[in-house]
Order: C-alpha cells, then structure tokens, then sequence
C-alpha cells in the first residue's frame, strides 16, 4: 500500500520577512505522519495573488493533499480566499453558513462588519472547516484545504480536518544515538539504506558538551523492518565505539 502524500503552503509576508515565527508546517508534519499521509513539500509563498494561484496549481496536481495556513483574515492583505477561487476558476462570495458561524461567534446581539463579511468570503463549492475558536471558518475545495495562520486556530482546524482525509499506514519512528561524528558511520549508513529502500534513515549530528555525536533516526509503515534496522545500527554502534 502507499500513503496518500500531502504539501503544505504556508502563505504570509511575515513569514518570508522572519516577522513571525512558522509553526503551522511543523504540527501538520507530526499529525499527517500519525495518519500515514507522507509531507512530502513545503513551500512558503508572499501575500501575491499570481503566486499563491501557481504554487497552489502545482501542488494540487502533485499531491493527494495540499494544506494551507494564513491569508484568510479581515484585513487588505488577506488573499487566499480570493486565490484559491482563480486557481480552481470559481467565484467567491460571501455565503450563508459562513456568515452564521462568524454571526454565532461575534454573539447575536452584534451587527456583522465588513471586516467580518470579508472572512465570510467562501469559493462557490467549498466545503467549510469548523472554526471553534474565532468562528471564521477555512474551507476545502477539491483537495486542498484552506486554514488560518494563527497557530491555536490552524490546529483547531487541522483537528477537525484530519478525520476527513484520506490516510494510509501510520508511520513510526525510531531512533538510535551515536556518540561518534557522520563519518565514522556514513559507510555503513549507505549500506543500510540501500538494504532497506522502503525505510528512511535519516542522520542528525549533534554537539552535546565534549561530544559530536550523530542521532540516527529509522522511519516507515513496518515495525519489524525498522526493527531489523534498529538491530543492524546497534551492531555498528558497537563496532565503531
């Protein structure tokens, strides 16, 4: 069986400009890996509306699952509702259950804004993605799926999205220290990941006091073969302490 993939597009000027700190990519990778759909791409792109259109075009196409974070706020620079539309050729409005949810959240007694009409904008076909925190909700349209950037309301979202997806074997991790540098181990390494393919084995040099050592990391849908991995590093360990 192979998994579904995924790419996330991370959209935002802050982003790019180091204003603000991505997190989104990193919990998206933790949680798509637990349901077996493999991260395979990460792009951050500018608040451009050409840009946001082509990456998004290029993902969907490559992708089983393409995520994004950011752009769907009230205020000028918000474009992705309006870019996800031009990449799949639909309109965009404001829509009925888009307006309840923000209504529901802002409180009945409280007139709706243009600001707040502006997150209510959905891509005709979307389907909405329950916002618990905000109201404001994302939306899916074909394969991809649009969330907020702001991290406590993307893993909301995310939370709520992920039963939805396709998935596939879960994959599992395991991972083996070396208290000696990559180049006493990258021989055997090679070797090892040209035994195993359907593994990957990553390696990760490390600096702890006196020590530069390599964290070896084995991951794959299959315990008993990363546990054969496992057996083999530990045979290595020994033989190059």
């Amino acid at each position: 069986m192979t998994n579904p993939t995924a790419a996330m597009l991370v959209i935002g000027d802050e982003i790019l400009s180091g204003r603000t700190r991505e997190a989104n990519a990193h919990y998206a990778a933790g949680q798509l890996g637990r349901l077996g759909i493999d991260l395979r791409e990460i792009r951050v792109v500018p608040d451009d509306h050409a840009v946001i259109v082509d990456a998004l075009n290029a993902l969907r196409a490559a992708h089983t699952h393409v995520l994004t974070s950011g752009g769907i706020g009230p205020t000028h620079d918000d474009i992705t509702a309006d870019a996800v539309a031009g990449a799949f050729g639909v309109g965009v409005d404001v829509r009925d259950d888009a307006r309840a949810a923000l209504q529901a959240a802002v409180g009945t007694g409280r007139v709706l804004t243009p600001e707040h009409l502006r997150m209510a904008r959905i891509p005709h076909g979307a389907d909405l993605i329950v916002n618990p925190i905000s109201g404001a909700p994302g939306f899916s349209i074909g394969n991809v799926h649009v969330m907020a950037g702001v991290p406590a309301i993307f893993v909301a979202m995310l939370d709520a999205l992920l039963p939805t997806l396709e998935a596939g074997l879960p994959v599992r991790s395991r991972e083996l220290r070396f208290d000696v540098g990559e180049g006493r181990i990258a021989a055997p390494l090679r070797e090892l990941a040209l035994e195993l393919p359907d593994l990957n084995i990553g390696s990760y040099p490390f600096h702890d006091g006196m020590v530069f050592g390599t964290n070896i990391v084995v991951r794959g849908t299959d315990a008993s073969r990363i546990d054969q991995a496992i057996e083999r590093l530990e045979a290595t360990r020994r033989a190059v302490a």
